[in-house]
């Protein structure tokens, strides 16, 4: 059994053969002629009924002759749909639509915990499923690099910092600092927030010890004041600079890393004088709050949005961001990937801008969510940055291909090779169920479905068409109707599944959906091998031929959904 959309039939007809339409007429005449041409070629046999059921499948002569040269014509951009991202489908001089996807957003001198990565990694997903789609996509990292935390680090690094330590170790030094001063400060937090939740005043707490030292501080960066900023600058770039190189292991480059500092302040200005025009803001006990229920929207109860001593708080920078990427980018959509947890946050900043009396650009933001994942401390230890993550990953792998040392000789990098694998099971484990669902982080998962195993079967089919030594161009002339074995046709028909797979997961935006299909195909072609022969079949030279296309029209699926969804597939694998 086998689903393929019309629409896909459409563009699979351009390769087909000589009698199909050229696309010289217009998209409208050019779409009706490949309906037509559709029902001239019998591409679908008249279906006979099975009791209840009525079986379509495809004419098993005419699918590798329509599949294959496609792919082969295709290659990179096969199920991918270049119009989709028009801003009016088929009108190319009305432009591409952009969309901004945030993701990632680590905050600076603290740990990159399993969230951030969860982030990164779907975020990255779905910026490549948009870049694919015919999108203009901004990838934006959008830091924790303002806020009172700030001021807390720069207390902790008058108590603690360390040049020598800075130089060899920035990131991990400047963890450790805060670590240390959270130390200190938790004895003050945790009255301040039992009297929080009781509803008494904390101003007294607040205005004494690390309280003080952390908001005269953070006070000092909003009046900017220059030597605070220097000390905050130099932060800040370090740990740019270092997060870039581990980024680039899961093949991500963002296009800006911003962050609250960023937002200028004529544009916070802004915000608050609408909220002010309008009626929204109020104050309370020296804050400026938001009443949410006053607005028609009583679950979001009431949000602070300038703290009591006069400093900003996330949900006033994140709308002066918004309105500031507006006027930048001039964007169709922008994508928060972020926690589940932070559900409500969205929701409260989706409705400030709605009711700022700006519901055409709230209606353009989106917050897609995600589960937690669990175990990754405990699994990983003391891990406490991007980097140490993969390479804990790559150090296990290693390990796994150590274990077979034939196959281990073959490979000329093993541990450039193992760090790539590693990462790949992170990601596929990742990717394992919907984002929404919670998963267990293990490490030690490196059998059945899992990244391993897909690096494994593009490296078998690699090293297939190493063997049979044909070129791209030996292979895209085979006889592709040679191709009649029962194995052979439910390839085909699974590669023509691709183009409604990519289409499914541009609605959805779960990785799942690629996943899912890529150990479908891998396990197909994997029960094939011992049937469908490339080196010595008795059939002769133009059968091998045939068969090699198969085969690589596998590899070529196989390696662009591989990146897609972020991986980088490998050539040989012990």
């Amino acid at each position: 059994m086998s689903t393929l959309t019309i629409k896909g039939l459409e563009s699979l007809l351009l390769s087909l053969s000589a009698e199909a339409p050229r696309p010289s007429v217009s998209l409208r005449e050019y779409t009706c002629q490949s309906r037509r041409y559709l029902c001239d070629i019998s591409l679908i046999p008249s279906p006979a009924p099975n009791g209840i059921f009525i079986p379509i499948n495809f004419n098993e002569t005419i699918l590798p002759r329509l599949i294959l040269p496609y792919i082969f014509h295709r290659r990179r951009l096969y199920g991918q749909y270049a119009l989709a991202g028009l801003r009016e489908p088929g009108n190319e001089a009305a432009g591409r639509k952009k969309v901004i996807v945030e993701c990632s957003s680590p905050n600076i001198a603290k740990e990159f915990h399993a969230g951030h990565l969860r982030s990164t990694i779907i975020g990255a997903y779905i910026s490549r499923l948009y870049e694919s789609m015919g999108w203009d996509v901004v990838k934006i990292n959008y830091l924790g690099d303002w806020g009172k935390q700030f001021g807390l680090l720069a207390v902790g690094w008058e108590k603690f910092g360390s040049e020598e330590l800075f130089q060899k170790e920035p990131l991990k030094h400047l963890l450790d600092v805060y670590a240390k001063i959270n130390v200190l400060f938790k004895p003050e937090q945790d009255p301040s927030q039992k009297a929080r939740d009781s509803g008494q005043d904390t101003s007294e707490i607040e205005s004494k010890g690390f309280y003080a030292q952390r908001n005269a501080f953070f006070k000092r960066m909003e009046d900017r004041v220059p030597e605070a900023l220097s000390l905050w600058k130099r932060f800040r770039d370090i740990s740019i600079e270092q997060y870039i190189s581990m980024y680039a292991r899961l093949n991500i480059a963002f296009d800006e890393y911003l962050g609250e500092s960023t937002v200028r302040l004529e544009i916070v200005g802004k915000v608050e004088k609408i909220l002010i025009e309008k009626g929204i803001y109020e104050e309370n006990q020296g804050c400026w709050i938001i009443d949410f229920k006053k607005h028609g929207a009583p679950k979001l109860d009431t949000a602070v949005v300038r703290n009591r001593g006069g400093t900003t708080t996330y949900l006033l920078r994140d709308v002066a961001a918004v309105l500031e990427r507006v006027e930048k980018h001039e964007f169709d959509k922008m994508i928060y990937v972020v926690s589940a947890e932070q559900g409500m946050y969205f929701q409260r900043l989706f409705k400030t801008i709605e009711t700022m009396g700006y519901p055409d650009i709230s209606t353009k933001l989106v917050h897609i969510n995600f589960g937690r994942v669990q175990g990754i401390s405990s699994r990983l230890r003391t891990m406490k940055l991007l980097g140490d993550i993969l390479d804990e990953c790559g150090t296990a792998m290693h390990e796994v291909m150590r274990a077979n040392e034939a196959k281990y000789a073959q490979v000329s990098n093993p541990a450039a090779v193992a760090d790539v694998v590693g990462i790949t099971a992170v990601m596929v484990q990742d990717m394992s169920g919907k984002r929404i669902n919670n998963y267990p982080f293990d490490i030690t998962r490196m059998t059945g479905d899992t990244g391993p195993y897909l690096q494994y079967s593009h490296a078998r089919l690699c090293s297939i068409m190493r063997k049979a030594q044909l070129t791209p161009e030996e292979v895209a002339k085979a006889d592709f109707s040679l191709l009649k074995e029962p194995h052979a046709i439910e390839i085909l028909r699974l590669l023509a599944q691709y183009p409604d797979v990519t289409s499914v997961a541009i609605r959805s935006l779960e990785p799942t959906t690629i996943r899912t299909y890529l150990f479908r195909l891998t396990h197909q072609v994997s029960s094939a091998y011992d049937v469908i022969k490339v080196l010595g079949p008795e059939e002769g030279h133009e059968v091998m031929l045939a068969r090699s296309a198969l085969y690589d029209a596998v590899r070529q699926v196989l390696e662009y959904s591989m990146r897609l969804l972020g991986f980088t597939p490998v050539e040989r694998y012990g």
